[in-house]
């Protein structure tokens, strides 16, 4: 017994050392970016990063400039914040900086799937094809008479639907816009009332999993939180198995024509199950956040509300919303809505905090907008943070931290494109949707879904918040570095149908 105890010991010795070693003996070479380790062998910063990014990222930039090398477990990442440098690692001329390999492994690890080698073409593809022009015209349609059917219910409006409702306005939206867009992508039966109880179960799996999701990414789940974890990646790979959802009607052409390449390919149903999970996630993850903080921004800014319902009157001229009637609005008038465009733009500036990711295949130099050169190693990433380099910089967006509707109009009312730091003019002044390869390849049908939902709240519903001076929740510290951030506490608020002319 004692000596099997000195066994796994040593054993466990060798295996720190062997994961540990890399990060002990590196040293900062000639012309690289400044090295941080950290304290911990092998661990680095990866708890500072985790416990609050933005902290962190300030905290090493006000030390070692823009451009730095951090320690994050077993990976050693380099930050670049001067966006004036962007273009080098977002065009990747020279092919050295990959998207593709970080975004399988975390594809792999948080949904089970086993991406081909041309996943991510597949998905611009059938993007290009369906989800812009006239296929993202249809996928509006769709997206419009689910949102109805949300807003309304299967059966119409109850005789008390004129009254006020008290809910919480997070989960209120994240709760309509996920349901109306899984039944948009995945098809509805016969039966609408039973498709709607599934959809509020999944939406609840969802919603779980969710709140898991930044420290399963991160490895700092405790052993129920594991043992959860899988159990809701079972449920969702059988609920979006292709047997559990061949009898359905309406599956949107986007995800079928991937799922018959997929198949083509030899794809197994198993592995088909687990694809949807990834492409429910990657299409209903953020659009309820979002609409969230532009309801809730609206709310507190009455002058934005109120633009925005002037042009809401003006873009739908009159159609009404009546349950069990075609909703006679023609999609197309969403290129017309310069006034909420720029509050969508706004909003995401403020809340959408991703982190840009790229692996480095071979050693190479990036040269910065000042003139210096780096050297990046092989195997290591490379890392921009927008959110605090580009949407927070004051030199490219004054008074930073303040909602302003009219951010992205100019006078004259068409979108405003032209904005500088430094005297210079900059390409990258806004990436909530990522930017070059990594960019949101949904990003038009994700946009409309959101317009789509504010237009119908603020026209045909009274919206108000339960206490007017509830100030704008922080954003969430633990989902720094994942799309769309979320409040750090719910907001309550009222609304109710307003009554028919």
């Amino acid at each position: 017994m004692v000596m099997w105890g000195l066994v796994l010991a040593a054993v466990l010795v060798a295996t720190l050392g062997y994961l540990c070693l890399p990060g002990l003996l590196r040293q900062r070479r000639p012309q690289e970016p400044a090295l941080d380790k950290g304290l911990i062998p092998g661990v680095g910063h990866a708890i500072a990063i985790r416990k609050n990014m933005l902290e962190f990222l300030k905290a090493m930039r006000a030390k070692h400039g823009d451009v730095f090398t951090v320690q994050l477990g077993s990976h050693f990442f380099t930050f670049v914040m001067d966006p004036l440098s962007f273009g080098p690692i977002i065009k990747n001329t020279n092919k050295n900086l990959d998207f593709m390999e970080h975004a399988k492994e975390l594809v792999r690890k948080v949904f089970g799937y086993q991406p081909l080698k041309s996943c991510h073409q597949l998905a611009h593809s059938a993007s290009t094809k369906y989800l812009m022009g006239d296929g993202l015209e249809d996928m509006n349609k769709v997206m419009l008479d689910n949102l109805c059917l949300m807003l309304l219910g299967p059966r119409g409006p109850e005789q008390d639907a004129s009254c006020w409702r008290e809910d919480g306005l997070f989960h209120f939206c994240y709760n309509v816009l996920f349901k109306a867009g899984y039944l948009s992508l995945f098809g509805c039966t016969k039966d609408k009332e039973q498709d709607l109880l599934q959809a509020e179960e999944l939406f609840r799996n969802f919603r779980r999993f969710d709140i898991l999701f930044p420290r399963f990414v991160y490895s700092l789940l405790g052993p129920r939180e594991w043992l959860e974890v899988r159990q809701l990646q079972r449920v969702f790979h059988k609920t979006l198995s292709v047997s559990h959802n061949s009898q359905k009607d309406g599956i949107s052409n986007w995800l079928s024509y991937m799922l018959c390449y997929l198949t083509e390919w030899g794809t197994s149903p198993e592995m088909l199950g687990k694809f949807n999970f990834t492409m429910l996630w990657a299409s209903q993850g953020n659009t309820g956040p979002s609409s969230f903080w532009v309801l809730l921004f609206l709310l507190k800014h009455p002058e934005a509300m109120q633009a925005v319902k002037k042009e809401a009157t003006q873009v739908l001229q009159g159609t009404k919303l009546e349950a069990k009637q075609p909703f006679a609005f023609q999609v197309s008038a969403l290129q017309h809505t310069p006034i909420l465009n720029s509050v969508m733009e706004e909003t995401l500036r403020l809340v959408a905090v991703p982190t840009l990711i790229r692996a480095v295949q071979e050693d190479c130099t990036l040269k910065m907008a000042s003139g210096c050169e780096y050297l990046l190693r092989r195997g290591d990433r490379v890392a921009l943070f927008p959110y605090l380099s580009v949407h927070m910089d004051p030199d490219i967006h004054p008074d930073p931290c303040t909602f302003k509707y009219d951010r992205f109009l100019n006078p004259d009312g068409s979108r405003k494109v032209d904005f500088f730091k430094a005297g210079k003019k900059i390409h990258h002044y806004l990436m909530p949707w990522g930017s070059g390869m990594s960019m949101c390849p949904g990003r038009f049908f994700a946009l409309s879904e959101m317009k789509l939902f504010v237009l119908l709240m603020v026209t045909y519903f009274d919206l108000e918040l339960v206490d007017p001076n509830t100030p704008v929740p922080p954003l969430e510290p633990r989902r720094w570095g994942f799309g769309i951030s979320q409040p750090s506490y719910e907001v309550r608020f009222r609304y109710h149908l307003k009554p028919m002319d």
